[in-house]
């Protein structure tokens, strides 16, 4: 078992990175005896984790419930998060109750979005159980869910009480899946962390097989870096923003494609191809690293440019209700140097959409 300290005063917590969860139950350390939990999954993960997750609680005599809700980011909206609450309402959960996540972001995001509400707030764990929610979504406290005109534009922050990571999850991941989440471990790479970088391109191979060294390797390091930067800026105020390196033009893809029709990492490879593309433009970043990327990307088996049916005023629409827009100004996160990046400003609208349709047609990225 390994730990990485999130530090935030007296709402610090530990992510504990662990292969057998089932088995060690000091994972739950923060759990106690007729402690009160609701178990918040999914259909696909219910048949395979669910049973064998109640009977270890019951083990260490915990009260439990559960409801199991559809799978997919379609879902992950405010009806839901109302059958949850109705669910908790109707089995008598107080405030001493525990949410505990078990599921991908979108169980993660869900959970703790109905944690930070439910009674003004009740406390809750995420166990991640996809590569991208245990090395990304569920460290930090961005609690949420979409509104049809936008990802992610309700929600609270929200820091879990604990994030349990069991490598063995992974197993049972559609490959697809697994991709989506390197996309977000490739972003540390880029924007914090060159030699980790340099790490991936050596070993995405064994990554993409599932090797156990490599993945325990990839999980803490990503941990640390977002620990590291949650630690600095809860409230993503200033420094937090550069992890989101390609969100800007990925989410405007997820919410035009329609939830779940593009998957989260599958959407801000493409956004980081055409931050690292406008970044080149600026003569900021040098052309060998955004093809260092796009490299990386397509080994990992991810798409370096948008879907066909959007043109670039699709994406600005979105854009524009991006949560970094401050006073109608749109910011970007952009590459100075492989494992640097910064919030840049006053970027014109004609730059991004000659970059857009340069990627679009791959006409730039593969030049």
């Amino acid at each position: 078992m390994e730990k990485i300290t999130v530090s935030l005063g007296n709402r610090t917590y530990p992510v504990i990175i662990s292969n057998g969860l089932f088995k060690d139950l000091n994972s739950f350390w923060c759990l106690k005896a007729n402690d009160k939990v609701m178990i918040v999954t999914n259909q696909t993960l219910s048949p395979i984790y669910l049973n064998e997750f109640i009977i270890l609680l019951k083990n260490l005599r915990i009260k439990v419930d559960y409801i199991i809700l559809p799978d997919g980011e379609k879902y992950k909206n405010l009806e839901t998060v109302n059958q949850i609450i109705s669910s908790l309402l109707k089995q008598s959960h107080g405030r001493n109750t525990i949410l505990i996540a078990l599921g991908g972001g979108v169980i993660g995001d869900i959970t703790g979005f109905t944690a930070a509400i439910y009674q003004r707030g009740v406390r809750f764990i995420q166990i991640p159980t996809t590569l991208l929610a245990q090395i990304d979504a569920s460290i930090g406290g961005k609690t949420g869910v979409n509104h049809i005109l936008g990802k992610n534009m309700i929600g609270a922050f929200h820091q879990p009480i604990s994030v349990i990571i069991d490598t063995k999850f992974l197993c049972s991941l559609p490959s697809r899946e697994f991709s989506s989440g390197l996309a977000e471990a490739i972003k540390y790479g880029i924007i914090l962390d060159n030699l980790f970088f340099h790490w991936l391109e050596n070993n995405i191979d064994s990554l993409m097989a599932l090797d156990e060294n490599a993945l325990i390797y990839c999980i803490r390091r990503c941990c640390e870096l977002k620990a590291n930067i949650v630690s600095i800026d809860e409230h993503e105020i200033g420094h937090r923003s550069i992890l989101n390196l390609g969100h800007t033009f990925g989410h405007a893809i997820e919410t035009h494609m329609g939830y779940g029709n593009w998957l989260h990492g599958e959407s801000i490879s493409v956004g980081m191809v055409m931050a690292a593309c406008i970044a080149e433009r600026l003569g900021q970043f040098k052309k060998s690293d955004t093809e260092k990327i796009i490299n990386l990307l397509k080994r990992a088996k991810l798409p370096i440019r948008g879907p066909i049916e959007m043109v670039p005023k699709d994406y600005l629409t979105y854009m524009m209700r991006d949560k970094k827009v401050i006073s109608d100004k749109l910011r970007l996160i952009l590459p100075l140097s492989i494992g640097m990046s910064e919030i840049r400003n006053g970027i014109s609208n004609e730059l991004i959409f000659d970059v857009i349709n340069e990627c679009q047609d791959c006409a730039y990225i593969e030049n």
